[in-house]
């Protein structure tokens, strides 16, 4: 079985010269395998096409996939339309649980929930018909899908979602906070959920002159203030820290109790922590996705962290993910890059404070600490933007700095962009640790202004790491990136630096990917909006037994090596808060 694929967005008949019908051998025999089509880009024939690849190594803008499936693949479960995506399998949502789905961007993951959703109709492969629910009924007989799918057939399921991308909200509704929750209080909850996300003095605030974490507080609060038979939310933590995310955890876990909630989220950490069995997702992005049986949630992220799912027997991945335990000794010795003097600087209704430290060459640090402890304002008094109100820097750097809230509004394409931010975009060693590892390259003929949230954050991390400077500051560069880019971008970030002998910084709430990047860190404390102090650099494990103290959670390591929230209340729980010990880096047997 052949699935061939035809990325429109990046299909430009008009810009090539049609390398994918010139060099296709079926073609140069005289059959039609490659055409350009009324909509003027190429379509493919899958049942003509040999897989030789060449179209695909050809095409200069990467629009084009061909993929071999297994022959005893069943049919798939939903096909948007001829060289369209394919998903073959759906996930199970369970009353009284959370279910996880754990996958790339791309994968299929809402395509699912459109069709739980009762949204989208599964046409099971037939692109020529409408299928009618009895056939697709037919279909799941006998299998733990069927009862809800025959639900959703006659209309009896009502569902309440969480979207991915938050900021379409201001599009669609024009108003306050809390005109907006109020038309979405159908449980009567809406007063506690107010108050445990915080949201009383946003309340008269018009939406659309929130930043990104108040909007995801409140997209969070309007999907489960509503009254649903199935809750549905797709990424809940970009722009929040760890204390909002802790609190949306928290409240998740109580509404699983009476409704089934399943959560798309690229946090493990939180998905650990929230989840009950995980669905992981694999395939190829854009092309075809594949949703695997349910998995307890420990088993399912450790496999997905390996690449190999053993009940599957499928490797999808050529390589794991592995904690490395040498991240968590000693700062390593290196050159000191600059001096951090003990500093203070006061605003009306704001005061940092920092306290002295060193930045070395070649160093990455993690930043950590609640929104609007200070985070920022530090960077831009390295950066010499802002002067210290006492202390003085010893020299101003130059700064590369990566915002945490990104805006598309440029005509400019990709490469356009980060051609202008560096002269070594030919170079080889652009090419293979920035470009490539970012995914950049199939969308370097895309104007910026069309890419999605992922595809601008990846763009915004390239831009930001193509400068020429001293130090490098990412703010949550995480968010909206599925697991597998998270994975690549230590390895980038580090190379960049030791390259360079620079110093970067990653402000980020994902503990995760803190504890695979960083070498040392950064723990910024205080009264969130009011008073932040900044102490460090410590060690990895001084630094998170800090920062975990004061979010009252405690962590384990299990046999792979993976950091792991325990539950509260725990026998290891108890146990580390009885020693003190927040941040446990010896592995444990679960």
């Amino acid at each position: 079985m052949r699935i061939a694929v035809v990325h429109r967005d990046r299909c430009h008949s008009k810009k090539c010269g049609t390398e994918c019908i010139i060099y296709c051998p079926r073609v140069r025999t005289g059959d039609e395998t490659v055409v350009i089509g009324d909509a003027g880009t190429a379509v493919v024939s899958e049942e003509l096409c040999v897989g030789c690849g060449i179209c695909i190594k050809k095409c200069p803008f990467s629009a084009i996939d061909i993929v071999s499936l297994p022959e005893e693949l069943p049919n798939p479960t939903h096909r948007y339309g001829k060289n369209a995506f394919a998903l073959y399998g759906l996930p199970i949502p369970v009353p009284g649980k959370v279910t996880g789905l754990l996958g790339p961007n791309g994968i299929g993951k809402s395509t699912s929930v459109q069709i739980l959703s009762g949204s989208l109709r599964p046409n099971m492969g037939e692109l020529d018909r409408e299928v009618p629910w009895k056939e697709i009924l037919s279909h799941y007989t006998g299998t733990e899908l069927f009862e809800y799918l025959r639900m959703v057939s006659e209309g009896h399921v009502k569902t309440a979602t969480k979207p991915q991308y938050i900021d379409y909200i201001p599009r669609i509704f024009q108003g306050t906070v809390g005109q907006l929750l109020k038309t979405t209080d159908e449980r009567g909850q809406l007063e506690r959920y107010v108050d445990a996300f915080s949201l009383l003095p946003l309340l008269d605030r018009s939406i659309d002159s929130l930043s990104g974490g108040e909007l995801q507080r409140v997209a969070i609060c309007a999907c489960l203030s509503r009254e649903a038979d199935f809750y549905f939310l797709d990424e809940i933590t970009p722009f929040l820290d760890i204390y909002q995310r802790m609190a949306a955890a928290t409240l998740i876990r109580e509404l699983a109790a009476e409704r089934p909630i399943m959560i798309v989220e690229h946090d493990l950490a939180i998905l650990d922590l929230v989840a009950d069995t995980v669905h992981i997702a694999y395939g190829k992005p854009a092309v075809f996705g594949i949703v695997t049986q349910p998995k307890g949630v420990r088993v399912g992220i450790n496999q997905y962290l390996e690449g190999y799912l053993a009940e599957e027997n499928m490797r999808f991945r050529d390589y794991q993910v592995v904690f490395e335990r040498r991240l968590h000794g000693e700062r390593p010795e290196l050159e000191v890059l600059t001096e951090i003097p003990s500093m203070k600087k006061a605003y009306p209704d704001f005061t940092l404070e920092v306290q002295g430290g060193e930045i070395h060459c070649g160093e990455v640090l993690g930043l950590v600490g609640p929104n609007g402890i200070g985070k920022t304002t530090f960077a831009r008094l390295l950066a010499g933007e802002e002067q210290p109100d006492s202390g003085k820097m010893p020299q101003a750097l130059t700064i590369s700095y990566k915002p945490q809230y990104l805006k598309a509004d440029s005509d400019e394409t990709v490469e356009e962009i980060l051609r202008g931010c560096t002269n070594r975009f030919e170079s080889s060693f652009y090419q293979h640790e920035v470009l490539e590892p970012l995914a950049l390259v199939p969308i370097l003929a895309s104007p910026a202004k069309t890419l999605s949230g992922g595809e601008l954050q990846r763009l915004a991390i390239a831009t930001c790491l193509s400068r020429e400077a001293n130090l490098y500051v990412l703010d949550e560069p995480s968010a909206h990136l599925d697991v597998e880019q998270r994975v690549k971008l230590p390895r980038i970030i580090r190379n960049l630096a030791q390259e360079r002998e620079a110093g970067i910084m990653v402000i980020d709430h994902d503990i995760y990917l803190i504890d695979i990047i960083s070498e040392g860190l950064m723990v910024f404390s205080g009264d969130p909006g009011r008073h932040g102090v900044a102490e460090g650099p410590f060690t990895m494990r001084e630094g998170m037994n800090r920062f975990l103290q004061t979010l009252g959670i405690t962590f384990r390591r299990d046999r792979s090596g993976r950091p792991r929230i325990n539950k509260p209340g725990s026998f290891l729980d108890r146990e580390q808060r009885a020693t003190g010990t927040y941040y446990y880096s010896e592995i444990t047997k679960s």
